[in-house]
């Protein structure tokens, strides 16, 4: 008889197109393991060049030189490097023009897209909550 309750074990419909999530993942160990390719992805990515550089180029296609004034701060090795990164990733897409002097652009890819997305939503909640972050700071150190 039905009572329209799954078995014991069972997956619920449409489980099968549910992806699992970061703290699924994390339970399974992967990005705990030394050897897991996806914590050089979340290095680059969550990195303070790396969150700032996605987050620039959301608004568009820059040049380095647009990118280094936008990102107050940052040297131009650092975003030099940055850039590597990310592109070696398949975040960011490299491209340049062959004129003297070189002209070099810098744009998100459908993929960069999608993590750029995802860091601008972690940057806006520090923004909103940075009154609230900064006033835990002292009680914190009093600890």
């Amino acid at each position: 008889m039905d009572s329209g309750k799954p078995e014991p074990g069972s997956k619920p419909e449409g489980a099968e197109l549910i992806r699992p999530g970061l703290a699924d993942r994390m339970r399974r160990g992967e990005l705990f393991s030394p050897d897991c390719p996806s914590r050089e992805v979340l290095k680059h990515v969550t990195s303070r060049w790396g969150v700032l550089v996605l987050v620039a180029l959301l608004s568009g296609t820059q040049r380095f030189s647009a990118l280094r004034r936008m990102i107050g701060g940052v040297s131009e090795r650092m975003l030099a490097q940055t850039l590597q990164w990310l592109e070696s990733d398949g975040l960011v897409e490299r491209k340049s023009y062959p004129v003297v002097p070189p002209h070099v652009e810098y744009s998100l890819t459908p993929l960069g897209r999608e993590a750029a997305a995802r860091v601008e939503a972690l940057a806006d909640w520090i923004e909103d909550n940075l009154p609230k972050i900064l006033q835990a700071r002292p009680a914190a150190a009093k600890r």
